[in-house]
C-alpha cells in the first residue's frame, strides 16, 4: 500500500487573508494542482514519512501549524500525519547531503531536482519573490 501527500501552498501577505480576514495565512494553492506523483523517497528526505534511503528527514512530524489558514485546517481533518517547512528553511537546506545507504544518493537527486517537485518549487520561489522566504510555506499531510 502506497503513502498519498496533500497539502496547500500558503502565503503570509502582511495584509491579513483575502477570504478570511481574521487568518494570518492565505491557502494560495492545492499540493494537489501542482505535485502529480507518489514518491515515497521524497516524502521520507522532506518529512520521514516511507523512508527509503537512510536520510534524517528535513521536517518530520511539525504536526499542522497553528495559525494555517482556515481552508488547511479544513481539508486536515481525516488525515494521519502533518508537517510543513518555509521556503527560508527550504533554502537553508544542505542538498549535498548523502544517505548512509548503499545508494548513496544526495538530498538534491531525491527532492530538489525531481520533476514531480519542480511545480511546486516554482510557486513557492514565485511567492516568496514577492512576500519574502520565512512568509511562503507548504504545508503537507499523508493518509496511511
Amino acid at each position: 500500500m502506497g503513502t498519498d501527500i496533500s497539502g496547500r501552498v500558503e502565503c503570509r501577505t502582511g495584509g491579513g487573508a483575502w477570504e478570511y480576514p481574521d487568518d494570518e495565512w492565505d491557502c494560495a494553492i492545492s499540493l494537489d494542482l501542482l505535485f502529480l506523483a507518489r514518491d515515497h523517497a521524497s516524502f521520507g528526505c522532506l518529512f520521514g514519512v516511507r523512508e527509503v534511503y537512510d536520510f534524517e528527514p528535513l521536517f518530520p512530524d511539525r504536526g499542522m501549524p497553528e495559525d494555517a489558514a482556515t481552508p488547511t485546517r479544513a481539508a486536515v481533518d481525516a488525515w494521519r500525519s502533518a508537517s510543513w517547512f518555509t521556503w527560508a528553511e527550504l533554502r537553508s537546506v544542505d542538498w549535498d547531503v548523502r544517505s548512509e545507504d548503499e545508494d548513496a544518493l544526495t538530498r538534491r537527486e531525491v527532492v530538489l531536482e525531481k520533476d514531480a517537485w519542480l511545480p511546486v518549487w516554482a510557486v513557492m520561489r514565485t511567492l516568496a519573490g514577492l512576500y519574502g522566504d520565512d512568509n511562503v510555506r507548504l504545508v503537507a499531510w499523508f493518509d496511511g
